[in-house]
């Protein structure tokens, strides 16, 4: 392909550009990240992606952006919680990915985090569980629940605070544990560089760590994983 036909695949807004080729660089149409945009910007590219891909996965949205979203397209799926939007195709593909991601959550104030992951596996067309409210504050209650950890294929884990659940998980299972640390948590909690500093020093072996607060990158990378 030269250059004029990878042109011919941005289509180019007055404030964005945008890319789709995605697809077949990255396995999966480009993702709309609102935060910082107009509800109308939004709106505009998500119109342009559902024009070539039948839908639209959007994150870090605002009320204004949801509301607005809403009334474009009626069978958009918002998840409040999560700040998302997402249009699937209809009818919806079925997933594609060889097992479960399974989304692991400390505590119900990792929610939001665990959400944007877990509705971002969907969009990637996997199959996704949650496993919630689960933190090292109670041991067994993620203990209880070996099985389920151990039918997954990929495990998201979202803590805050002092980020110990996911080294407690990667210690009991033989599949890739993607840990999330959350902004949740007290003043040392340093806004969540506690969770992310001990979640980079797991003695647990097979956890990797993404960014503060990024469910979506989580997600991405576990899609990947996933699909492998």
């Amino acid at each position: 392909m030269n250059l004029d036909e990878l042109g011919g695949l941005v289509e180019r807004l007055p404030f964005a550009s945008i890319d789709h080729l995605r697809p077949a660089t990255q396995g999966h149409p480009e993702v709309i990240f609102a935060q910082g945009k107009t509800s109308a910007q939004v709106v505009a590219i998500a119109e342009r992606l559902t024009a070539a891909n039948g839908g639209f996965l959007a994150t870090r949205t605002d009320e204004a952006q949801r509301v607005a979203l809403a009334e474009r397209f009626p069978r958009v799926e918002v998840n409040v919680l999560g700040r998302t939007a997402y249009l699937p195709p209809e009818p919806e593909p079925a997933p594609t990915g060889r097992g479960i991601i399974l989304v692991v959550t400390a505590g119900t104030s990792d929610l939001p985090v665990a959400e944007e992951a877990a509705v971002t596996c969907r969009a990637l067309r996997n199959t996704v569980e949650r496993l919630t409210d689960v933190g090292v504050a109670g041991l067994h209650r993620i203990l209880t629940q070996t099985g389920t950890l151990r039918g997954a294929a990929v495990i998201i884990v979202v803590a805050g605070m002092e980020g110990a659940l996911p080294s407690v998980v990667g210690g009991l299972v033989s599949v890739p544990v993607i840990a999330v640390p959350t902004s949740v948590g007290y003043g040392a909690s340093f806004g969540g560089v506690a969770a992310l500093l001990g979640m980079l020093n797991s003695c647990a072996a097979g956890v990797t760590v993404v960014n503060i607060d990024n469910g979506f990158g989580a997600a991405a990378a576990a899609s990947r994983i996933n699909h492998s």
